[in-house]
């Protein structure tokens, strides 16, 4: 049954991408961003209404009114796709930080560099960083808000990660808070597996953190703390302790 509701769900995925390319990418750069983003994020709502009716996926959201009125810098775990798609919706217009790579795909790319992105080149991890220093720091005076997932890949349920300390470094430089943002979407759609996973798929906003006269690394130490303790009671699989070897320091 699984594998049957994946199939649906994968059709109307790919689907949806094809109209959303022919109707809304052509008009999109001549848009204002906030009116590009409103008319693009039109497949993220779809994508989210579809995988959890074809899937049989129920959501459990929770903190919302949380999040701030101005700029800030989201803070997630990273499990999946669907977090990458739902997080565009939560306060937008918000520049994510990703891989370079994605651009390159048809219409799902092409779209993707409307949105303002930090797109990033790995195989030169530190010029990455300066420029997600550089421009993580642009994008929040200019209003927007910068989505990271400090882990800096995709991390499977069960499994951890260290965080990198990147994105409170921009917000203590930048002197917006922090949005700690936690969620278990790994358990229903799986990163390494393309049969989706019926049940109860929960996301939680903290409170926002302020980072006015304190060190990136006590912000993060914090952020950390409140997503792994939320990960414990959000997930159906337990959380192992943190055995990696020290992340390398960043500039402060």
């Amino acid at each position: 049954m699984n594998r049957l509701r994946s199939i649906v769900f994968y059709f109307g995925y790919f689907a949806a991408m094809l109209v959303c390319g022919v109707l809304f990418l052509p008009p999109s750069p001549f848009l204002p961003l906030r009116s590009r983003y409103r008319l693009l994020n039109l497949y993220n709502h779809f994508i989210m209404s579809w995988f959890r009716v074809a899937c049989g996926v129920r959501y459990e959201i929770s903190g919302l009114e949380k999040l701030p009125q101005g700029p800030c810098v989201m803070l997630s775990n990273h499990q999946s796709e669907w977090e990458t798609v739902y997080l565009q919706l939560i306060k937008p217009p918000v520049c994510t930080v990703l891989k370079k790579e994605l651009l390159n795909i048809p219409i799902f790319g092409w779209a993707l560099r409307l949105l303002r992105p930090i797109a990033l080149d790995r195989s030169r991890p530190s010029r990455a960083m300066r420029q997600v220093l550089t421009q993580g720091v642009q994008r929040l005076n200019e209003g927007l808000s910068v989505l990271i997932f400090p882990e800096g890949t995709r991390v499977e349920p069960g499994q951890r990660r260290r965080y990198n300390k990147s994105g409170t470094v921009i917000a203590c430089r930048a002197g917006v808070p922090v949005v700690p943002v936690a969620h278990n979407a790994g358990e229903r759609w799986p990163s390494r597996d393309w049969v989706k996973r019926p049940g109860r798929l929960s996301l939680v906003v903290g409170e926002p953190i302020d980072t006015a006269g304190r060190s990136p690394e006590e912000v993060l130490i914090e952020v950390e703390a409140w997503i792994e303790a939320q990960l414990v009671n959000i997930s159906e699989v337990p959380r192992p302790d943190l055995v990696e070897a020290p992340a390398k320091r960043l500039p402060a």
